[in-house]
């Protein structure tokens, strides 16, 4: 499993980016709620011993990312996070919803960052220097904290939902399609959360 380093991020305090941000998103795929996205600004020379154990968020437990998660809250590090709700997916469709949330996750940083390194966009609207990476959670120290981030905040939100439309297990699956939720589909039909726009969701309403 490959781990995260601060390379790029070096790389850019070296030529005098001093604040920069990584960004990724999370809750793309899913077939309810939001998607969201966070931004993370990690200190220039970082040294928390638990650095170590960041990874992509979905190559770590639940557990594992609630504990980074904490933990980065607790070490003060900026962070800002977006979210855009279903009906703005189906409306503009999800590489632009996505899009979106990373931009508010950047506007939500207390300090405006430098430089952005983004786990596979681009987001020219924001008007910042950046870099877009592929797989760049595997890669970025940074955007290995955002996916934590994100997947964090999106879990919890996915869990209090659950209360709210129970019957579809929201919190176990967090509106990802599997089997348990397509079933539930097929039994209750979509919530008030629910893509319209997405395949499984459309193919169930034209049943």
């Amino acid at each position: 499993m490959r781990s995260p380093t601060f390379v790029e991020e070096e790389r850019l305090q070296s030529q005098g980016y001093h604040l920069v941000a990584g960004v990724d998103e999370v809750g793309r795929g899913a077939l309810a709620g939001p998607v969201m996205a966070a931004a993370v600004i990690l200190p220039l020379h970082a040294e928390f011993s638990w650095l170590r154990s960041v990874r992509d968020s979905k190559q770590l437990s639940p557990r594992q990312r609630e504990r980074l998660f904490d933990l980065v809250r607790y070490a003060g590090i900026p962070f800002g996070l977006g979210s855009v709700p279903h009906a703005t997916i189906d409306e503009v469709g999800i590489v632009r919803a996505t899009r979106m949330a990373m931009a508010q996750a950047v506007a939500a940083l207390p300090s405006r960052p430098d430089f952005l390194l983004i786990d596979a966009l681009s987001l020219p609207e924001v008007g910042l220097p950046q870099k877009g990476i592929v797989r760049g959670d595997q890669k970025s120290l940074s955007i290995a904290c955002a996916s934590i981030v994100a997947k964090v905040s999106r879990d919890r939100q996915m869990t209090e939902l659950d209360g709210v439309y129970p019957g579809y297990g929201l919190a176990r699956h967090k509106g990802y399609g599997t089997r348990q939720h397509l079933q539930c589909l097929c039994r209750l039909g979509p919530c008030a959360i629910h893509r319209r726009s997405f395949a499984p969701v459309v193919q169930l309403r034209m049943a």
